[in-house]
Parts: C-alpha cells; sequence; structure tokens
C-alpha cells in the first residue's frame, strides 16, 4: 500500500503520531517523558515549532504543530531522531526506537483545530485500560495547563485554541468542553485509513494540494546578508514615524491595532532570520510562536499587494539584494 501522501506549506496545521517498534513503550518512568518534553522545547527554540498540543502514552505520542515556515520534516527529524538518543542513552540500548516514520495529518484549523486538541488530550481515558480516573491528573499532557491545574510550558501555545472556543471562563469552559467527548466525525476519520492525510472538506483538501505544489514551485530567497532586529526596527519606526520601543511592546488596548508592530515581526523572521525564541523576547510577547498570526497575515497582505512602498524602502535601506 503506497504511503499517504504529505503536504506542507507555511503556517500549516499537522496532528503527528508516532509508536514505539513491535508496540514497545516509549516511554518507560518521568526521565524519559521529560526528554521528550526537552525535544518539544528545542523544537520550538530552534526550528519554530508551534505546539498547540501534545499528549505522550506509554508507547505511543500525539502532537499539534502549526509550522509557520513549511519544516515539518525538519522539526520531526530532530524530535524523533533527538529523543531516539536520548532514550537509548538513558535505557542503554541502541538502535531504532519508533514503528517507522511518523504518520501526519493537515488539519483544516479553522473547522476541526479545537476539535483535535479534545481528540489528543482524551487519549489517557481512551485507552482500553483508563491510565487515570480523572483527566487532569494526568501529567504528560498538555492537558492539565489547558485548564490551569500546572503551569504551562512557554513554549505551549494555548491562545488560539481558547479563542476558538469563545468562552469567557477559558480553564473551566475548556474542561467542560473535553468532558463532552469525542466528535463522531473525528472517531470516523480516524478509525479509516486516509491516502490524502488531510483532515478538513473537498475544497481544503483541494487548496492543500495547491499550495504544496506552489510551494515546490516557489524559490527559496537567500538575502546577501542578515540584519539585525534591533536594525529592522529601528528601521520600521523611522518609516512609520513612530518610536521604536512601540513597536515592541504590546498594545494595552487590545482593541487598538498596530499594523507596523506586526509588519516589524514579519521583517524580522524574513529578513533577519529571527527564530520564533527571539522574537518572543524581542517583541515581548508571553509564548513561542505567538508572533505566527501576525506573520502570516502580514504575509497575506503582502500577496495581496499591501505593504509594497514600506518593503521597497526597507530593502534598499537594508542594501538587500535578492538572488537564487
Amino acid at each position: 500500500m503506497p504511503r499517504p501522501i504529505r503536504i506542507e506549506y507555511d503556517g500549516a496545521f499537522h496532528h503527528v503520531m508516532n509508536r514505539g517498534r513491535n508496540h514497545a513503550s516509549l516511554f518507560h518512568d518521568e526521565r524519559y517523558y521529560e526528554a521528550f518534553l526537552k525535544c518539544l522545547q528545542e523544537s520550538s527554540e530552534q526550528f519554530d515549532a508551534v505546539i498547540h498540543a501534545y499528549c505522550l502514552v506509554t508507547n505511543h505520542y500525539h502532537l499539534l504543530i502549526e509550522t509557520p515556515y513549511a519544516n515539518l520534516a525538519r522539526i520531526m527529524r530532530h524530535i524523533n531522531g533527538v529523543y531516539t538518543q536520548r532514550h537509548n542513552g538513558l535505557k542503554k540500548t541502541d538502535g531504532p526506537l519508533f514503528k517507522g516514520r511518523y504518520k501526519a495529518v493537515l488539519v483544516d484549523q479553522d473547522e476541526y483545530l479545537l476539535q483535535l486538541t479534545r481528540y489528543i488530550h482524551l487519549n489517557p481515558i481512551e485507552t482500553k485500560k483508563p491510565m487515570v480516573s480523572k483527566l487532569g491528573d494526568y501529567r504528560w499532557s498538555s492537558f492539565p495547563a489547558y485548564i490551569n491545574q500546572s503551569k504551562a510550558p512557554s513554549w505551549l501555545q494555548r491562545d488560539k485554541t481558547y479563542q476558538m472556543l469563545g468562552h469567557r471562563k477559558k480553564y473551566s469552559g475548556y474542561l467542560k468542553y473535553v468532558e463532552q467527548g469525542v466528535d463522531e466525525d473525528i472517531k470516523r476519520y480516524y478509525g479509516r485509513y486516509n491516502l490524502l492525510s488531510v483532515l478538513g472538506d473537498a475544497e481544503f483538501k483541494a487548496q492543500a494540494q495547491q499550495m504544496a505544489e506552489d510551494d515546490k514551485l516557489e524559490p527559496k530567497t537567500v538575502w546577501n546578508n542578515q540584519p539585525s532586529c534591533d536594525e529592522i526596527i529601528q528601521l520600521v519606526a523611522e518609516y512609520s514615524h513612530k518610536k521604536p520601543q512601540s513597536l515592541c511592546a504590546k498594545v494595552p488596548n487590545k482593541h487598538v491595532s498596530n499594523a507596523e508592530r506586526a509588519f516589524a515581526m514579519y521583517a524580522c523572521r524574513h529578513y533577519g532570520r529571527a527564530s520564533q525564541k527571539e522574537l518572543m523576547e524581542t517583541f515581548q510577547l508571553k509564548h513561542l510562536g505567538s508572533s505566527a498570526y501576525a506573520i502570516n497575515k502580514i504575509r497575506q497582505q503582502i500577496e495581496q499587494g499591501q505593504w509594497r512602498k514600506l518593503i521597497k524602502w526597507l530593502e534598499k535601506a537594508l542594501n538587500i539584494v535578492k538572488s537564487a
């Protein structure tokens, strides 16, 4: 049987799964779980992975990952490869750990992101023999952080899920949502083999396929220099007649838009190759990956013809020269 087709593009969401070879355990005690979580942290800091949910269950794992820069393969090479090394080091063994290459399902975030976090978080009690009697007691899942029962790691991105939930009391609201159980359409999807690993309607599948094909044809841009975030922010502030600190600090009133701040994030990533960690620190964000939404929005606006004058001025000021 042919392998499921993998589709990657900027800003995609993926449900990633893998299990131990011959159903063997991946996690033997808390040292192993912690080693895997360290790999997730590193994937955020080094490769800009945005982790929306996770669940580690003895012989398999589930991850919900956003890839602002279409690099899921690189992210998973780090997670699976480095964890295999750490696992074998702890257990004094060698050789392959996982059943095979990871399974990745491309997700329509608007339709299924919220439902998928619930599916992932319910894993510890959906097994034949529930691992805990109370879901919030399961330590190796992002669920306790989602209901504010434990401190969330800086690399875990919960805000988008809360936003989609649309509940004033986000912690208790999410708890009640998960207690409702897995959606029937989610159960049906994961109950059959899917050659095209996409969770979405026919239109989303067609768009995803087209985006993947377009991305393969698009030449990768290389700059003749790599400006710092400070240099980029200074120039964007100069052009916008704003103070640099106003671009770095979050607007107190959440209803007030600061488009130039979002553009500065985009420019720092696009021209300066800033990592998610650097963007979080530079723009005083609360979580790794919080810049992804703003950057993707600016990218869409650029595709629609906006920001041309500023881009032309900025590239001239930075002495940017594009080359293949």
